[in-house]
C-alpha cells in the first residue's frame, strides 16, 4: 500500500493568475498550496492525499477537483496525476464534460486519440504544431513510459506560456511535490476559511472587478438576466452531482457539487443584493 512517501502524485494546472485562482481554491474545502506557473498559469499541488485514505483512486479526486474549479470560472483547468500503473490528465472547462487520457506505466496509449484533439481545441493550442505533437503522445513509443509521456505533454503547453516551477516534475510522489510548493517564494496555501468568511471575500472580489473592469457586464455575477440564469443552473446542477459524489463517497465529485452551489449561491446573493435602479 502505498505511503505519503510513495503516494501517487498530482497536480492542478488552472490557466489563471494566482489571484483570479486563489478564490475558487478555497471552495474546495482542500488543504492546497498555490503558486504561478509561467504566464497567465498557476498551479495547485494538494497537501492532502485523499486517496490514500478512501475508495476514491487519485484520477476520479482530481477530476472531480478540477471541475469543481472550472464550472465557477472563466479559465480552464488541468488535472495531472500518476500512480505506479498508470498517468493521466483530465482538462475541466465550464460545464462541459471534462476530457480525459491515460498511458499505462510502460507508456502504452489508453484513450480516445480525439480525446487530445478536444484537449487542444479547447485550450486554444496550435492546430497544426501543438496537434502533431500530441498525436504523437497516441502512438506506441518504447522508449517513453508514463512520466516522459506526461513531461511531452507539459513541453507542448510551454508554447502557451506554462512554465512548471522546479521540483513538479511528473513521476514524483506526493510529499515531494509539497516540499517543492514549500519553498517557493511567492506560494499561498489555501484552507478553507468557512461559508462566513468565504462568501465576504467572494462578494468583496466581484465588487472590485465589476466596478473597475470594462468586462464587467460580462462577468457571471454582474447581476445580468444572463448571469442570473447561469446562477439558477449552477444551483440546480449542484444538487444532484453533489447526492452522486455523496453516495459514491467521492471527495472530488462531492467537491464539485458543493462548488457549483456555493458559485450559484453566491451569484444569486450578489444579484438579490445589487441595488435597483
Amino acid at each position: 500500500m502505498p505511503t505519503e512517501d510513495t503516494a501517487p502524485g498530482a497536480l492542478l494546472l488552472c490557466r489563471a493568475d494566482p489571484d483570479s485562482v486563489a478564490p475558487a481554491a478555497h471552495l474546495l474545502r482542500a488543504r492546497m498550496l498555490l503558486t504561478g506557473a509561467g504566464d497567465d498559469w498557476s498551479v495547485l499541488v494538494p497537501e492532502g492525499t485523499p486517496w490514500l485514505r478512501g475508495d476514491d483512486p487519485v484520477d476520479e479526486v482530481l477530476t472531480g477537483w478540477a471541475t469543481a474549479l472550472a464550472v465557477g470560472a472563466p479559465w480552464p483547468v488541468l488535472a495531472l496525476w500518476w500512480d505506479t500503473d498508470r498517468a493521466g490528465l483530465a482538462l475541466a472547462s465550464g460545464f462541459r464534460r471534462p476530457v480525459g487520457y491515460t498511458w499505462l506505466a510502460d507508456g502504452t496509449p489508453d484513450g480516445e486519440d480525439e480525446a487530445l484533439h478536444t484537449f487542444a481545441g479547447r485550450l486554444g493550442l496550435d492546430p497544426v504544431l501543438d496537434v502533431q505533437d500530441l498525436e504523437q503522445l497516441t502512438r506506441a513509443d518504447a522508449e517513453a513510459d508514463a512520466h516522459a509521456r506526461v513531461r511531452a505533454l507539459l513541453a507542448v503547453l510551454t508554447r502557451a506560456g506554462l512554465v512548471l516551477p522546479a521540483g513538479l516534475a511528473p513521476g514524483l510522489p506526493a510529499d515531494r511535490l509539497r516540499r517543492a510548493a514549500r519553498a517557493r517564494a511567492d506560494v499561498r496555501r489555501i484552507e478553507w476559511p468557512g461559508w462566513r468568511e468565504t462568501v465576504r471575500t467572494e462578494l468583496d472580489a466581484v465588487e472590485s472587478v465589476v466596478e473597475n473592469s470594462p468586462l464587467g457586464p460580462w462577468l457571471p455575477w454582474s447581476g445580468t438576466p444572463r448571469a442570473h440564469a447561469l446562477a439558477l443552473a449552477q444551483v440546480t446542477a449542484g444538487l444532484p452531482v453533489t447526492v452522486w459524489g455523496l453516495r459514491r463517497r467521492s471527495t472530488g465529485w462531492i467537491a464539485a457539487g458543493a462548488l457549483l452551489l456555493a458559485h450559484g449561491l453566491l451569484g444569486l446573493a450578489y444579484d438579490l443584493g445589487r441595488p435597483r435602479d
